[in-house]
This record gives C-alpha cells, structure tokens and sequence, in this order.
C-alpha cells in the first residue's frame, strides 16, 4: 500500500500539525517548521520540541517532513540575500534535528542572470557551510524544478553536479522529485515507457538510491512548458494515465508521497487524497 499525504499548517503550535495530517487520513505529511514567507524563524522551545515528538509517535504516521521556506535563494548572485539563506538553511537544519524529522526539502534557488556555473558553485558553498556548522542526521532532499529562466534544478544533470561536488558531504544529501516539476522541464511520465526513460536517465545521472522522496502534483501546463503550476490528481495534462504508471513503478511505489495539490472549488486535500489512492487501488 501506498505512504501518501499531504502539506499541514502548524498554526496553533506544531504539534498541531500532527493532529492535522491524522484528521486528513495522511501516512506521512509535510510543513513548514516557521513562516514561509520570512527571514526569521520563532525559536522551538524544548518543551515545543519533546510535544511534537511525543504526538508524532502516539499518531502512528509513518513520517514528517520539513520544507525550507520560500525566501532562501542558495544560488543568489546578491551577497545579503545569499548570506541570509545560507544561515536559513543551517538554522531549518538545526529546527529537524530538534523536531526528529529526518528529511528537509529545498529548493535550489536561480542564479539571477549570473549563469549555471556560478549558480551551482553558489550551491556547492551553501550546502558546504550549513552542513559544516549543523553535524547532524537530518538529510537535505534537493528538489528539482520546472526549468524556469536562470532557476536551478530543471535537469538531472544540475543535481547531479552539485551532488558530485559535494565529496564525503554528499551522505547528508538526497533528491526529492517533484512530479509536476518533471513534466513542465520536459521529462515524459505519461506512459511506462516515457517514464522508464525518465527514470534510467535519473539512474544514470544521480542514481535510485538518492531518490527518498515523491511530490505528487499534476500539472497545468503542457510537457517542457517550464510552467510550475500545480494542477489536482489527473485533472493536469499528466492526468491519470500518468499517475498510474507512476503508482506501478517498483521503484517509486515505495517511496513516501506528498501532495501539494491545489484547494478550491472542484477539491481540497482530501478529494486528492482520495484519487490517488483509488488510482493505487485500480492497480492492486
């Protein structure tokens, strides 16, 4: 059986968001452990800290996952802005360990114009300095990107660099792929043979084994748009098809997925939820 959830909110405290994902029927879940929409992170307290770890284990849900928020930008070209998310990172490092989450998914940022090269070399330092000033087991989940102008990540390729430049740090490092993401930057996942594909070129590049995590997310825009528009499960033009092949891949099955599909009029979380287990269950 699938490990399928969804993105909670943590206001009212963080142990809140364990109660959130329970009601929503998740098996696993993803927050933000702060405001995403900010530079400065409330401290946990011990107390904070011991609650959410304490509420997770009664629970019985499989995982917790943070997200960095959406500020940071690790290949800023801008000194002030770079130093910011360099010391975002290390302190959202710093918040999982406190918490016990064991994975935190970030976004690689753009190079604002300064090209790939210095974008991934601006990467390369980043993750060198938070993960030199925080020694701990959380690992930092790379997640790829639509292929937006000068963003970081819309290839295999760009993750693949930055990992290898990583050397003995690398251990601290793992990939989080991010379906929608995938299509609109030009990877095939409507049908097995397109996603096979897509998959030995990942194998061939980065390699299964650094893949620990699946976002499930529909797409609005067409295959290679680079249009990063979430889209409900098979209302997107992956649709259904798509999500099938995705569910019946031995490899990716397995893995724990979060959901980050839009809430409105026609479904929220739940109704999501639901489809795509009903897809799992067409496949049983």
């Amino acid at each position: 059986m699938i490990s399928v959830g969804v993105h909670v909110s943590i206001a009212g405290g963080l142990d809140k968001a364990v109660d959130r994902a329970k009601d929503r029927g998740c098996d696993v879940f993803q927050i933000f452990s702060s405001n995403p929409r900010g530079w400065k992170s409330r401290p946990i307290s011990v107390e904070e800290a011991e609650s959410f770890a304490v509420r997770f284990k009664e629970s019985g849900l499989d995982l917790a996952v943070d997200h960095m928020p959406y500020l940071p930008n690790l290949a800023s070209s801008k000194q002030d802005v770079y130093a910011k998310s360099v010391q975002a990172l290390a302190n959202e490092l710093g918040r999982c360990q406190m918490l016990g989450i064991p994975y935190l998914v970030t976004h690689m940022g753009s190079h604002l114009g300064a090209g790939r090269e210095k974008g991934i070399e601006r990467i390369v330092d980043a993750l060198e300095t938070a993960f030199y000033s925080v020694k701990n087991e959380a690992v930092l989940l790379l997640e790829n990107t639509a292929g937006t102008k000068n963003s970081m990540g819309g290839s295999f390729q760009d993750i693949a660099e930055i990992l290898d430049s990583l050397g003995i740090r690398r251990a601290r490092l793992g990939v989080c792929l991010d379906t929608c993401h995938l299509f609109a930057a030009g990877y095939e996942l409507r049908t097995q043979e397109g996603l096979a594909e897509t998959l030995d070129e990942f194998q061939s590049s980065i390699g299964m084994e650094r893949l620990k995590l699946l976002h499930l997310n529909d797409c609005r825009g067409e295959l290679g748009s680079h249009l990063d528009r979430h889209e409900h499960i098979g209302l997107g033009l992956i649709g259904e098809t798509g999500f099938r092949a995705i569910l019946s891949h031995p490899a990716l099955c397995r893995l724990p997925m979060i959901l980050e599909t839009p809430v409105d009029s026609r479904r929220d979380d739940l109704g999501n939820l639901m489809a795509i287990r009903r897809l799992a269950l067409e496949l049983e």
